[in-house]
């Protein structure tokens, strides 16, 4: 039987309060993952090789291209105008490269851009207004344009004019047409009369053949697939 005594000791004992276990986190379940997105979220369509942003626009139900790629032999044409600036036949160059691969003629891409650049290049030098270059393709011919603001000609050979006579060792300039003399298939020139809306300038132009056209109906290789 307790007395009052007993009571009293048992107040003035310490009192000891238990401390909550550290839980073991090793036991814990690892918590819940999201599926990995499936390989179709993965996939991107092909890229043509050099020109990561030649993409084409893809169907969304089918996952191919839309509308389709124009068949190799169909004909096209692309136009560039730039202005008298010393950036603009580098921008021509690139245009031309991203057309030809796109459309698969990477075998005309050394030649055409070479010519392009000599022709574009004088076009800025040699003229104070705008430029274009036109690409046009009738298979299996490539034919290139320029057109500036300038109706002055220079000397053609052949029927077109009188022949040139080669530059000297050291001059600037000149062998822009001995250039498109031995790198093309086929050039000229003409002049354009004054138009109602301003001046005609002039054209010159170049014609490339693809030496083994691939067979008849197939689409570009930069598109397809």
């Amino acid at each position: 039987m307790s007395t009052d005594h007993d009571r009293a000791q048992s107040r003035n004992r310490p009192q000891h309060q238990t401390r909550p276990q550290p839980q073991n986190r090793s036991h814990q379940p690892p918590p819940t993952q999201e599926p990995p997105p499936s390989a179709a979220q993965h996939q991107t369509p092909p890229t043509p090789p050099g020109i990561p942003y030649l993409l084409p626009t893809l169907d969304p139900l089918s996952g191919l291209p839309h509308p389709p790629p124009l068949p190799f032999t169909a004909p096209w044409h692309y136009e560039l105008h730039f202005p008298c600036d010393p950036r603009g036949p580098g921008i021509a160059r690139l245009t031309l490269r991203a057309v030809l691969t796109a459309h698969g003629l990477a075998e005309l891409m050394d030649r055409a851009e070479l010519l392009t650049s000599e022709l574009a290049t004088n076009s800025v030098r040699h003229t104070k207004g705008p430029a274009s270059v036109r690409l046009q393709w009738l298979h299996p011919v490539l034919r290139v344009s320029v057109w500036d603001m300038s109706p002055d000609l220079p000397a053609l050979p052949g029927p077109l004019g009188a022949p040139t006579a080669s530059p000297e060792a050291h001059a600037d300039g000149g062998r822009g047409l001995l250039i498109l003399g031995a790198v093309a298939d086929r050039w000229g020139g003409c002049a354009i009369g004054d138009e109602p809306m301003g001046p005609g300038g002039k054209t010159l132009w170049f014609e490339l053949n693809l030496p083994t056209p691939p067979p008849d109906g197939s689409p570009a290789a930069a598109l397809a697939a």
